[in-house]
């Protein structure tokens, strides 16, 4: 069984890839954690975890998501493996995503992470990549990626391939634990209002349910605490209508196609 969580489309691109490779279920966390989040696994069925990293840190709503698991058998017999997505290093995300499984009696024993296009835009020197930087990560992730599925296939356990960067520590707890606090929020989103089209893809793609929009409406986001500043919003509109304050200006967008 997968779990996984993706915003523009990076993570659900590996997340497939792997699900085609070991034809298990592949379960979108988004959709999952306002249910029971109780499963049934089948003998031998593998336990994995794909995601995108926010901040040097498992995102907001898979910590949440894995808060709620349970089975309804020992998961510890099954072999559990976690992929997570970045645009460069992702410090010590796993020791954080383990962390969390070790209160659900789980451990990722093998544990992966690609290099992918950047999406994170709401820091003002951050911008998506150039289309040539682009094509290059694609292409090396990809070719890591068919590295990588032997391990999972086989349920090798042990096996750590992933890019934690110069100052992992500092970056997972002090920096992390500033974005979590001053920067995970939607209070700096806003719409272009000449520019919107009322179409209301920005509220149907966002995996917190945190906007009202709808065909005819103007976009607002409901300040509730649940955003991620996944920029999934952003990146989904067709017109290039929602800004983060000034921190966007001028800057692109980016999905996986």
């Amino acid at each position: 069984m997968i779990f996984y969580f993706s915003g523009t489309g990076n993570t659900r691109w590996a997340a497939t890839e792997i699900q085609q490779a070991v034809n298990e279920p592949m379960l979108n966390m988004a959709d999952e954690i306002d249910g029971a989040c109780s499963y049934t696994l089948n003998e031998g069925e593998r336990i994995g975890f794909c995601f995108p990293v926010h901040g040097w840190r498992p995102p907001k709503l898979v910590r949440e998501f894995i808060a709620k698991l349970k089975f309804s058998s020992d998961a510890s017999r099954h072999f559990c493996w976690a992929l997570c997505t970045a645009g460069d290093d992702i410090g010590q995300t796993m020791e954080y995503l383990n962390k969390d499984l070790n209160l659900r009696g789980l451990h990722a024993t093998s544990v992966f992470s690609l290099i992918m296009p950047e999406s994170y835009v709401g820091l003002p020197f951050m911008d998506v990549d150039s289309p040539e930087k682009e094509w290059t990560k694609k292409t090396t992730a990809a070719r890591q990626l068919s590295d990588i599925l032997p391990y999972i296939v086989d349920r090798e356990p042990g096996i750590t391939r992933t890019y934690k960067g110069r100052w992992p520590k500092t970056n997972s707890h002090v920096l992390g634990a500033a974005f979590v606090k001053y920067i995970v929020s939607d209070k700096l989103f806003r719409v272009k209002e000449d520019v919107c089209r009322q179409c209301g893809k920005c509220a149907a793609v966002c995996p917190v349910h945190d906007i009202q929009a709808g065909k005819g409406a103007t976009p607002t986001w409901k300040h509730n605490g649940k955003c991620l500043t996944c920029f999934s919003c952003y990146h989904h509109c067709p017109v290039h209508a929602i800004e983060y304050g000034s921190r966007t200006k001028n800057k692109g967008q980016y999905l996986y196609y």
